[in-house]
């Protein structure tokens, strides 16, 4: 089975034809922790036509009775935060409060997305213009009907429900197949739904390989999200253009921070610490690049090393730092910083004796040479490449050269907006470091190899909703250009009618 690092096993690998189950394990022990089916092709269009009669009967009931159900799940949610962070656990290996806080942000969004979908989607009036001043003219946002949510396993709970919560409180249906390293996490959020919403699966599971989500994108889903690496991301729009189904695409990144001459170092160096190296540096956002301005460089990195001398991976509790979730994922990172040092880098933390299967202790480069793997591919390890530039406008020149542009991170006290507006990258924080993920209102995506669409805030519940147009004669005119009854003048009429209110 290839996979790939952000997240999804590719869609063309196949499992044993005899194999109807796989075992979900902890990658700190290799434990089995527990053991799901392997939904095929015919199964998933069963669990989606089930799903597309459950959508019907979520979307009659209206706003107010679905915010009232995602209210009853979001209390639940709440109450089952510790046992849901182990299983998180158990599956990704993460220390047990990385876990938890990832679920603290899904449940703001939810209560977000359940409190806004109404006054974002419901319909509304708009100008009708000086032509078609006799019609009423409104539009609204009705759901797509079945939504298929394929999620990875780096955030199993935080990253899908960005699609789950945002595409349910729009109406839809949702058949969510999480990736095969994350089954529980994903049998857990479906299992708790259906206590609250009881009489239809509303919110349903496929589990399996990548042959499950290739059948998920050729079941007749109305639309696909789909979390994952870019390659596969690609292999996913070729799959759902065969039935023109919409795609929502959020892939990789090789995200930057900037560090300008005036910056608070101590504050952005614990940033591109945490930024690139918590959940392992298993972030699609996290911070894998620093160009940091030469005056200031020497003292940004040994605050850098300082704080990343610190951390020490490990299964405990206690542990800073979990292992490396997918086991493929650490012969690239091993790879990506022997090249890098084989090619002239230096080590300023760490080395190449730091990649210790499945953990991987934290690496930080210097002098990494233009064009390395290290330098411009996801590397997805505890891992940062630290590069010097002469001012702050050369490192937004250097990390928009990229073909990534997921989120992007910029300290200065006198010009970080102004940095960050120039930064190619769909989202932005200015002397925080992922911050706007954080927030329920701001949407979230990337631009080139990182996706499109978005997820969260208004946009977010968009996303999941298609527009539908409408006019309603009001009253009849006596100018009516759109008729073969019309007199000859009727056209000179309306030509200047344009001219005496457009022609300025």
């Amino acid at each position: 089975m290839t996979r790939t690092a952000s997240g999804e096993a590719e869609p063309m690998a196949a499992a044993s034809s005899a194999q109807t189950t796989f075992d979900s394990l902890d990658p700190r022990t290799g434990e089995v922790v527990g053991r799901y089916p392997l939904h095929d092709a015919t199964e998933v269009n069963e669990i989606v036509e089930s799903a597309r009669v459950a959508g019907r009967w979520w979307a009659e009931l209206g706003f107010a009775e679905r915010k009232k159900r995602l209210d009853q799940w979001r209390a639940l949610l709440v109450r089952g935060i510790d046992e849901l962070a182990g299983v998180i656990c158990s599956e990704t290996g993460k220390p047990l409060d990385d876990a938890r806080l990832e679920l603290v942000l899904v449940i703001d969004h939810l209560h977000w997305a359940a409190n806004k979908a109404e006054k974002v989607l419901r319909r509304r009036k708009v100008g009708s213009g000086v032509l078609m001043a006799n019609q009423a003219a409104t539009v609204e946002y009705v759901p797509f009907g079945v939504v298929g949510v394929i999620g990875p396993w780096n955030y199993p709970a935080f990253t899908p429900m960005g699609s789950i919560a945002y595409a349910l409180a729009a109406g839809n249906s949702v058949v969510f197949k999480p990736s095969e390293l994350t089954p529980g996490v994903g049998r857990w959020l479906v299992d708790s739904f259906a206590e609250v919403v009881p009489e239809h699966p509303v919110l349903a599971l496929t589990t399996g390989f990548g042959e499950t989500g290739a059948a998920l994108c050729a079941s007749g889903v109305d639309k696909v999200a789909f979390t994952g690496s870019t390659a596969t991301g690609k292999r996913v729009m070729a799959a759902c253009s065969e039935t023109l189904t919409p795609v929502l695409v959020e892939c990789g990144g090789k995200d930057a921070l900037i560090v300008d001459s005036d910056a608070d170092l101590k504050a952005a160096a614990e940033a591109a610490v945490w930024g690139g190296m918590s959940n392992a540096g298993q972030t699609c956002i996290g911070v894998e690049r620093v160009f940091v301005v030469e005056a200031v460089a020497d003292r940004f990195l040994e605050l850098v090393a300082e704080r990343a001398k610190k951390l020490r991976p490990g299964g405990e509790p206690g542990a800073d730092l979990g292992p490396i979730t997918m086991p493929s994922q650490v012969e690239v990172i091993r790879r990506h910083v022997d090249e890098a040092l084989d090619g002239g880098a230096r080590a300023v933390v760490g080395g190449k004796d730091s990649v210790r299967p499945p953990f991987v202790e934290p690496v930080v480069l210097v002098d990494v040479p233009a064009g390395s793997a290290a330098a411009v591919d996801e590397t997805f390890g505890p891992t940062l490449v630290v590069e010097r530039v002469r001012d702050a406008d050369e490192g937004v020149e250097r990390a928009n050269q990229g073909n990534y542009g997921l989120g992007g991170t910029v300290f200065s006290r006198s010009r970080g907006v102004e940095l960050g507006r120039k930064l190619r990258a769909g989202m932005v924080a200015v002397n925080s470091v992922i911050a706007f993920a954080a927030v329920p209102a701001l949407p979230f995506g990337g631009v080139g190899d990182s996706g499109f669409g978005r997820i969260h805030g208004e946009d977010g519940l968009r996303e999941f909703a298609r527009p539908q147009s409408m006019t309603r004669t009001k009253f009849r005119i006596p100018l009516n250009p759109m008729s073969f009854a019309r007199s000859k003048g009727t056209v000179r009429a309306v030509v200047r009618l344009i001219r005496l209110t457009r022609g300025r």
